[in-house]
C-alpha cells in the first residue's frame, strides 16, 4: 500500500473515531432480486407481496465485494432480519465470507461488529 493510501486510510479511521460509526440503513426494493448495484451504507432488502427474499450490502471491510444473504423461509443457509424501533437492521446469524477478504461480522442495530481480531 502506498504512503498516500495509508495516510488516507488513517485519516478516514480518525474521522470515524471522532464521529462514531454510521449505522447501515435499510432500503426495501420490490421483487425477488436485488438491484445490480448496491449503495454503500445500505442494507437492501428484496421483498415481494410482503415476503422477504434476500438482503444485500457492500462488504464493510472496504473490498467492495457484494454480499447477499437469503431471508426466505425454508432455504439453507438463511438469515433472520429484525428492525429495531429506529428501523436499524440486525441480521442473525453472523455474516462470514469464506474466501477473498474473509470478513466475519455481526450486523446489530445497523452497526458492524467484527468477529475475531479488530479491523
Amino acid at each position: 500500500m502506498s504512503m498516500i493510501a495509508r495516510l488516507f486510510a488513517g485519516l478516514i479511521a480518525w474521522l470515524q473515531g471522532l464521529f462514531g460509526p454510521r449505522p447501515l440503513r435499510v432500503q426495501f426494493v420490490e421483487g425477488d432480486e436485488l438491484p445490480a448495484t448496491l449503495p454503500a451504507g445500505r442494507l437492501v432488502v428484496a421483498c415481494e407481496d410482503g415476503t422477504l427474499w434476500s438482503a444485500g450490502m457492500v462488504c464493510p471491510c472496504g473490498c467492495g465485494r457484494r454480499l447477499e444473504v437469503m431471508l426466505l423461509e425454508g432455504v439453507k443457509p438463511r438469515w433472520d432480519l429484525r428492525l429495531n424501533p429506529r428501523g436499524l437492521p440486525t441480521l442473525h446469524p453472523s455474516v462470514w465470507v469464506k474466501d477473498g477478504c474473509r470478513s466475519h461480522f455481526w450486523l446489530r442495530d445497523g452497526l458492524i461488529q467484527w468477529c475475531g481480531p479488530e479491523r
